[in-house]
């Protein structure tokens, strides 16, 4: 079964987003066992930075084998 670009996208945003909530909760929590207090607002910007760098990282993956997987089903 090939998977669509679409839904290749729309994995890594269901994938990112469950992973949001917990990144968020664990930068709470750990963060000030590091002395970082940041506020709120800084915790979710922080938060935003590195869940758009997971999406492109989760996309360009998925893209990726399926590719590969494409070329290895193309070969003679």
């Amino acid at each position: 079964m090939i998977q669509s670009r679409c839904m290749s996208l729309v994995e890594a945003v269901a994938n990112v987003a469950v992973g949001y909530a917990l990144a968020l909760a664990t930068q709470l929590v750990v963060f000030p066992w590091f002395g970082l207090h940041p506020s709120l607002r800084e915790n979710l910007t922080i938060s935003c930075l590195f869940t758009g760098i997971s999406l492109l990282r989760s996309f360009a993956l998925r893209r990726l084998f399926e590719t590969m997987k494409r070329q290895k089903r193309d070969q003679p």
